[in-house]
């Protein structure tokens, strides 16, 4: 299977630029979108379910146009829900789940940390929430996550690690959850096959630094430890444009 995942910054916008263009050319199994904006009231049909697909939307209900999450799906799921079951991560439209026969697919949108101590706490425990339905999930079938975590991982994953020591989105607190998830035996699957940096998938639209390279590699793959071996590609399309993330795709052989 052929997945990829992407936020898009707002799902009508970039489908006037070159989303279609992307979205047929790849011909993938899933495509995992997060920050979409919309609602399914605000989309034609066509857009809702583009020809060969069908798509898992997820809603924000806490106000219009903000957050969102969908999966478009050429592979048809056996079983899927929207959101966390724990209501207080619910409103944001920030998780679809669908299911598969072999694994269960996760797409993801977390908080932004950057509004203050209280959404740093909301973050944090939605992490903890995501990371605890992970593993019941896991008791039955493998887990192949993907999503925009807003969290770089490593220094190696952004351009100025020091001058960024306390940013949001590489502060400790937020790091060290990810390594949490990595010992609770999850693997970023895109170090699988690259080791080196230099690698993003999102750069500041205010200060231009898409065109030095000047990034944030925080939208990823994760699969479950079981899955390891079925991985045979990880990789970041940095050359598509339309958003301030880029798109970034897993094979599965599964």
């Amino acid at each position: 299977m052929i997945l990829y995942s992407w936020n898009v910054n707002g799902f009508r916008a970039v489908a006037k630029k070159n989303f279609w263009d992307w979205f047929r050319t790849r011909a993938a199994d899933v495509v995992c979108l997060q920050e979409t904006k919309a609602a399914p009231d605000q989309l034609d049909a066509a857009d809702l379910n583009p020809e060969g697909y069908r798509g898992y939307w997820c809603a924000a209900t806490v106000k219009k146009g903000y957050s969102g999450t969908v999966c478009l799906c050429r592979v048809p799921p056996v079983g899927g829900r929207l959101e966390l079951p724990d209501p207080a991560f619910q409103g944001e439209g920030r998780l679809v789940h669908v299911e598969y026969p072999a694994f269960h697919l996760l797409n993801c949108y977390f908080p932004n940390s950057g509004q203050g101590p209280a959404r740093l706490a909301y973050k944090l425990g939605y992490y903890q929430a995501f990371l605890d339905y992970c593993e019941a999930l896991r008791k039955v079938k493998p887990i192949v996550f993907c999503g925009d975590v807003n969290t770089a991982h490593r220094e190696i994953d952004l351009h100025d690690p020091v001058g960024n020591a306390r940013s949001a989105g590489f502060l400790p607190e937020e790091r060290e959850w990810i390594d949490r998830f990595v010992a609770a035996g999850y693997v970023d699957t895109f170090r699988l096959f690259e080791q080196g940096g230099g690698h993003y998938s999102w750069w500041d639209y205010r200060t231009r630094a898409r065109p030095k390279n000047l990034g944030w590699r925080i939208d990823y793959f994760f699969v479950s430890e079981e899955l390891r071996g079925a991985v045979k590609r990880a990789w970041i399309e940095a050359d598509v444009e339309g958003s301030d993330h880029c798109p970034v795709g897993l094979e599965i052989d599964i």
